[in-house]
């Protein structure tokens, strides 16, 4: 997905507002969750956004979206900001995240199963691995699990007796 961002879209210091950012990061993940599981998706969560770098007024955006595993009803998605002046140069990553969304039948209201993920590069494998650790990191945080439950990630958190 590719923005241009206008002076609507910016602070009073002429870089773009991070609502707006969070709003397009968003859409362009729901857009590939919707597509990989054929259905209706809603947002259940987005892990940690930082703004790494300011964006311009007038420059170009351009956000990539990908899968990077499913679970019963859930997608991970992980999205990545890229910035470029009209011209494609200065070009620069300025911010990714990790959002997570729920398939939902036609009704809209009920969760139905995901399609599986089958990462094949080494990249995608990567992060179809982590995201197990990032879904249980987001259980734990939401308060759906207890932290002494936690399977994938106790090793991180091992007693250091």
């Amino acid at each position: 997905m590719t923005e241009m961002v206008m002076p609507n879209d910016a602070n009073p210091m002429g870089n773009l507002m991070g609502g707006y950012l969070m709003r397009w990061m968003d859409i362009a993940a729901a857009i590939c969750a919707g597509r990989h599981c054929e259905a209706h998706v809603v947002t259940a969560a987005v892990d940690h956004i930082s703004f790494q770098k300011p964006i311009k007024v007038g420059e170009v955006i351009t956000l990539e979206a990908s899968v990077t595993r499913a679970f019963s009803s859930s997608v991970e998605i992980y999205v990545e900001v890229f910035a470029n002046d009209i011209k494609g140069q200065n070009p620069r990553r300025c911010n990714h995240a990790y959002f997570t969304f729920v398939a939902l039948d036609d009704s809209k209201k009920t969760p139905i199963e995901a399609p599986p993920v089958i990462p094949l590069s080494s990249e995608e494998q990567s992060r179809y691995d982590g995201a197990a650790r990032r879904r249980e990191l987001r259980l734990i945080l939401s308060g759906r699990i207890k932290a002494k439950d936690a399977t994938e990630i106790r090793k991180y958190f091992a007693d250091s007796e």
